[in-house]
């Protein structure tokens, strides 16, 4: 083993008189540096996208919820919430209400989603309310009985309404009259308006105080709410806690987590990770090809020297080595220099924001680079995989030389 390597190192020296072979050596080289250098940066992209959409879906948006399997009230759910918050992983606990209706301003309209919450512990559940451009929240805390409503920016500027306004909310079915359900009216103030980069949260949400969303519906008297929502410790426990959550609850609920609500988007980022590592692993693969060409070359070169080595004693094992150590040193190389030089570059571009993108269309502002050591790990053993492959032939050409016939004609 250490002869072989003291041949393969001998082999990597440039030296006279093998220009074509050293050029080609230094070219396999840098390819190795360029794909693996280019994968870890593309795949820094994707981690840095899908860690900013988790964490701010996330934030945004309860981690898991539990709701009746028919369309009515949690009557007790100020007992099941405490039986709830000692399920393991639960942080936080809240109960909301959700109404689905039309909000009006003027001559304008657009479908909305109300949701009421209890500030002081919405704030434990999700950073939704932390993402005010105008006005404030605490008016739901103060007057929690009063007509308040937080609005999502897109859906104000659908409105036309500013802080301040008075908007009418339409709700279909809330009235019994002598000829059946009717719909009915309900003034509210803006108090506020919010922006959390979600084309759906900030086009169709909208937030009030948990007493008034309680008094939208007349047909549930009481304290009451349409579902409770959870804050965990580890997100990805989410499917294990609504589990638990729908034994401790009954037959009588179902949960909906943060997974299962954002699947297609999650899914979509993963194919677009493989998509990324198929495409520029070409450059990989090209490099390996190099490698190929280039250790082919070097054993029809080197038939006289392999001859010799044969026939001083070398075992055929140790000359296939020889070619084997050489290819995978210069895909170490390469992938040493690859590595070195892109996880710095992505430090960097991730810390000084290099790249400035639209937040209203990616919902962050810059460009994030997330490198993982678990993608330099793979990325590194794909490459010394490739660069293996790509010695078998010409190591086993090695092999075919006869030092007596190779010989009798030097």
């Amino acid at each position: 083993m250490q002869v072989a390597g003291f041949i393969a190192a001998r082999y990597l020296r440039p030296r006279r008189g093998r220009g074509v072979l050293s050029i080609v050596t230094a070219i396999a080289i840098i390819g190795f540096a360029a794909g693996v250098g280019a994968l870890i940066i593309a795949l820094a992209v994707t981690n840095g996208f899908r860690d900013a959409l988790q964490n701010e879906l996330v934030g945004a948006t309860a981690q898991v919820n539990l709701l009746p399997r028919a369309p009515v009230a949690i009557d007790n759910y100020q007992q099941l919430m405490a039986r709830l918050a000692h399920l393991p992983h639960v942080q936080a606990v809240a109960p909301e209400i959700y109404t689905a209706g039309l909000l009006i301003h003027g001559d304008r309209s657009h479908e909305v989603v109300l949701k009421g919450v209890k500030p002081e512990q919405e704030l434990r559940i999700g950073h939704l309310l932390d993402a005010l451009q105008v006005g404030s929240w605490r008016p739901l805390q103060t007057d929690p009985g009063a007509n308040n409503v937080l609005l999502g920016r897109d859906l104000a500027d659908k409105l036309g309404a500013q802080t301040g306004d008075w908007i009418e909310l339409y709700l279909p079915n809330v009235e019994l009259t002598p000829l059946g359900m009717s719909g009915k009216q309900f003034r509210f103030r803006v108090s506020g308006i919010f922006k959390t980069g979600f084309i759906d949260i900030d086009s169709g949400w909208a937030f009030t105080a948990f007493q008034a969303a309680q008094r939208l519906q007349p047909d549930n008297q009481g304290d009451w709410a349409s579902d409770i929502e959870f804050r965990l410790d580890d997100i990805y426990q989410a499917d294990a806690v609504a589990a638990a959550a729908e034994r401790a609850a009954g037959p009588d609920f179902t949960t909906t987590t943060w997974i299962t609500e954002n699947r297609p988007i999650f899914q979509a980022l993963q194919l677009e990770r493989l998509g990324t590592v198929v495409v520029i692993g070409l450059v990989v693969l090209v490099a390996a090809l190099n490698v190929f060409i280039m250790l082919t070359m070097l054993v029809m070169e080197k038939r006289k020297e392999i001859a010799v080595l044969l026939s001083m004693g070398a075992r055929r094992w140790q000359i296939r080595r020889i070619f084997i150590y050489q290819g995978l040193w210069i895909a170490a190389l390469g992938t040493v220099i690859g590595l070195g030089l892109s996880y710095p570059l992505a430090w960097a571009a991730d810390r000084y924001h290099w790249i400035q993108v639209s937040a209203e269309v990616y919902a962050v502002n810059y460009i994030p680079f997330h490198a993982h050591w678990r993608d330099g790990v793979l990325v590194a053993l794909i490459a010394l995989g490739v660069a293996f492959i790509a010695t078998l032939y010409p190591s086993r050409r090695a092999l075919a030389v006869l030092p007596a016939e190779t010989l009798r004609y030097e």
